[in-house]
């Protein structure tokens, strides 16, 4: 991740937009982290990403395993 100051960023705008094209850019005040600059498709990912139902893999995995066992029950009871 690029790391730019803010008194950088903001004399550099322009090049800072290019740089977040590219991946992330850590704009940092006084030594700090203050803000993270993404593109807008990362953005949108990381929106997707978090509104996605979350799902404890070990339910999946508990799940695949009961419909390998008792699947022509589930079947049947469907009917």
């Amino acid at each position: 991740m690029t790391e730019i100051s803010a008194t950088e960023a903001k004399n550099k705008f322009g090049q800072v937009l290019e740089m977040a094209q590219a991946g992330p850019v850590r704009i940092q005040k006084n030594g700090r982290d203050v803000v993270v600059m993404l593109s807008a498709e990362q953005y949108a990912a990381l929106q997707e990403q978090s509104t996605a139902p979350r799902v404890n893999p070990l339910i999946v995995k508990l799940h695949g395993e009961s419909i390998k066992r008792w699947g022509k029950v589930y079947e049947a009871l469907a009917k």
